[in-house]
């Protein structure tokens, strides 16, 4: 007879979304998570009551760290993000794609947890059937996981709030935030960036392009109105992803003509950031040389990536689409109501140009960083590649739990009791910071560094409680001790 164990072959998996949240809480309540909150309340003479950990931003990085660390037992938290609630990061504002560059089978923020994932979320809506004709994941069906994800982690959220200042003492970070309902500073152990792709800066305009008038130009990252550009003639600087979509975008909403325009003499065609995607990959770039994680980020940015091919193909199917490759621009005026661009293949003549030129890390952009940017570790203090010059010279150099390090030792502590998990992290993490494929990897490694970090500060703390324990495991009944030891000893010698 086979001891084999017979597993039911016709259980489809939960067949709503209620049904997958109950999965998900036997899940949780099986491994005894969310871990017991082990940490004491604290106040700072000055600020009042200290939130072991602030997050700002709510997108999927916020969030996955959110939960990480409530798994991890800390929940003295509040999630702040400027956005109104379920309009947190990118997906419904500036992201244009028709559908995800990741494979939908990533697990993306799941941290791990089956009933978690994207996949989860749609067969209980949708059924096994439909999964398996899923190509991509659309954009603002994302979006709407996301905010399934927020509803079933329940994370303190407070949104419409925006960071305006920041700094700190050596045992606290000190946030002032603003909202409808004033300014409010809130004090916290540990801080966690989770903004953005800008986090540390902004869109990257480059100086031909910063006098331009924004009526007749606009970064990808703007509220554009595309409907007024039915009709009119549109440039599209840069060739990645967001130049396509925002093409498409002008062209679905009628544009006369629509030209990308490409410093190359050819569109990027492969992604050789894919050739080392791994988990080894995810987990290890932090353990490499300066140079060698160097290599490997200025290798990405000289080869480009590639746009999707899908979202190629939405622009290639209009008839008034086009591609100038080998088009530097030189020179741009704003004349007689157009756009004059003046290029290495020739003048020119545009209604409206969008530029389509990524974000850059630049400081003085970001006011509410002012106190924080001084004081920083960045990656010029560390390094400086051979004979070219150093794109990410200001980028924060980081340490193992991505927490920035400071620049002069003792002159401002609080600095490194705030980490980076951001864009700007990938320099010295990888990229685990806010793309799909590793966020759960990004998301645990601070979560963990947070929690340690936590738990060491409060070593006299835990040494009393040490002490104190009195908690008995047994309770005298269950044996009796004898005090005769020579019955013993005399049975011993009878034995023998």
């Amino acid at each position: 007879m086979s001891d084999a164990i017979a597993f039911p072959t016709d259980d489809l998996g939960p067949r709503s979304l209620a049904e997958l949240e109950a999965r998900l809480a036997r899940d949780l309540d099986f491994l005894s998570l969310p871990a017991k909150d082990w940490l004491e309340p604290r106040a700072h003479p000055e600020w009042g009551p200290v939130l072991d950990i602030a997050i700002v931003g709510a997108g999927m990085a916020g969030l996955s760290a959110g939960f990480a660390l409530k798994c991890l037992g800390v929940r003295n938290m509040r999630v702040f993000d400027r956005s109104p609630e379920g309009f947190e990061g990118p997906w419904a504002t500036f992201a244009r794609m028709e559908t995800l560059r990741s494979p939908p089978e990533l697990a993306g923020p799941a941290l791990g947890f089956a009933n978690l994932t994207f996949r989860a979320w749609f067969e209980a809506q949708f059924g096994r059937v439909a999964w398996t004709k899923v190509h991509r994941i659309p954009r603002l069906q994302w979006l709407h996981y996301l905010r399934w994800y927020r509803k079933v982690t329940n994370p303190p959220i407070e949104n419409r709030t925006e960071l305006v200042d920041l700094t700190g003492d050596s045992d606290t970070v000190l946030l002032t935030l603003r909202s409808a309902a004033g300014v409010q500073r809130v004090a916290a152990r540990r801080l966690i960036l989770a903004n953005g792709r800008d986090g540390l800066g902004g869109a990257y305009v480059p100086q031909l392009f910063a006098g331009l008038d924004r009526l007749c130009s606009a970064h990808t990252s703007d509220d554009i109105d595309f409907s007024a550009l039915r009709g009119k003639v549109v440039g599209v600087i840069g060739s990645g992803a967001s130049a396509v979509d925002a093409a498409a975008e002008a062209l679905e909403a009628g544009a006369m003509r629509v030209a990308m325009l490409v410093r190359r003499a050819d569109v990027p065609r492969i992604n050789r950031g894919k050739g080392i995607w791994s988990s080894g990959m995810f987990h290890g770039f932090n353990r490499l040389t300066l140079a060698q994680r160097w290599s490997f980020v200025q290798g990405i940015d000289d080869a480009a990536v590639p746009p999707p091919r899908d979202s190629m193909l939405r622009c290639s199917r209009h008839g008034n689409f086009s591609i100038i490759t080998r088009c530097a621009p030189r020179n741009v005026a704003w004349r007689d109501g157009r756009v004059v661009l003046d290029t290495t293949r020739g003048t020119l003549a545009l209604d409206f140009l969008i530029l389509a030129t990524g974000f850059t890390v630049d400081w003085p952009r970001r006011p509410e960083l002012a106190a924080l940017a001084p004081h920083v570790l960045k990656w010029c203090d560390r390094f400086a590649p051979a004979d070219r010059e150093f794109a990410q010279a200001d980028h924060p150099f980081l340490g193992p739990d991505l927490e920035f390090l400071e620049r002069s030792s003792g002159v401002a502590p609080w600095v490194e009791r705030v980490h980076c998990f951001n864009f700007p992290a990938f320099l010295s993490h990888g990229p685990i910071t806010g793309d799909v494929p590793a966020v759960s990897i990004g998301a645990e490694r601070v979560a963990k560094g947070v929690a340690a970090a936590l738990w060491a500060e409060d070593y006299a703390r835990n040494w009393r409680r040490f002490l104190a324990w009195d908690d008995p495991e047994l309770l005298g009944d269950e044996f009796t001790i004898d005090e005769d030891v020579t019955k013993f000893l005399a049975e011993e010698k009878s034995d023998a």
